[in-house]
């Protein structure tokens, strides 16, 4: 991922990284999750694997390799999947690169009351100031966290928004895949 900016900390180099491969995949994706392994924990331990993932030339000794996971099932809500989790030791975080409708706060007293998830669903998707929005978020075993949005209509690396505290809830959901 070479396109990938620097950035001032693995985490945050690993969320770009996965934004960056996600959207050379293009829009109207499926969710996508992947394992993050330390990168000189790789190399050292699984050295055919570091060499399959093109791991073994790069400069960097440091950093986290993200290792996307088998599909994500579409016949289960997405916060039951992510409780059904276990990942092994050698994984330090995970990520998710999930694409959804979001709406300005200014939106919420519009919403009208008593409609189920179905039919909230429908009201978003049908509402003028609907934004689509691609959420890659990432943590770490030690709850550190990171994420990155992209609108589609503004759909360039330039304008990735970053930052720890974007999609709270997701990262919490997230974190809970690592406990116990």
């Amino acid at each position: 991922m070479s396109n990938t900016p620097m950035a001032a900390s693995p985490l945050t180099r690993a969320v770009l990284e996965i934004d960056e491969y996600v959207s050379g995949l293009g829009w109207d994706q499926p969710a996508r999750l992947f394992a993050l392994v330390d990168t000189a924990r790789l190399r050292a331990d699984q050295p055919s694997l570091a060499d399959r993932l093109g791991l073994r030339d790069e400069p960097e000794i440091t950093g986290l390799t993200p290792i996307e996971q088998d599909e994500i099932p579409t016949d289960q809500p997405l916060d039951e999947f992510l409780g059904t989790i276990a990942w092994p030791d050698a994984v330090v975080g995970c990520a998710l690169a999930v694409e959804r409708l979001m709406l300005p706060p200014s939106a919420e007293a519009q919403v009208p009351e008593g409609l189920n998830e179905t039919k909230l669903a429908q009201w978003v998707a049908e509402h003028p100031d609907r934004q689509e929005v691609r959420m890659t978020v990432a943590v770490l075993r030690d709850g550190t966290r990171d994420s990155a949005l992209r609108l589609r209509e503004k759909d360039a690396a330039t304008e990735v928004l970053t930052g720890s505290d974007l999609v709270p809830g997701l990262a919490q959901a997230l974190t809970a895949t690592f406990e116990d």
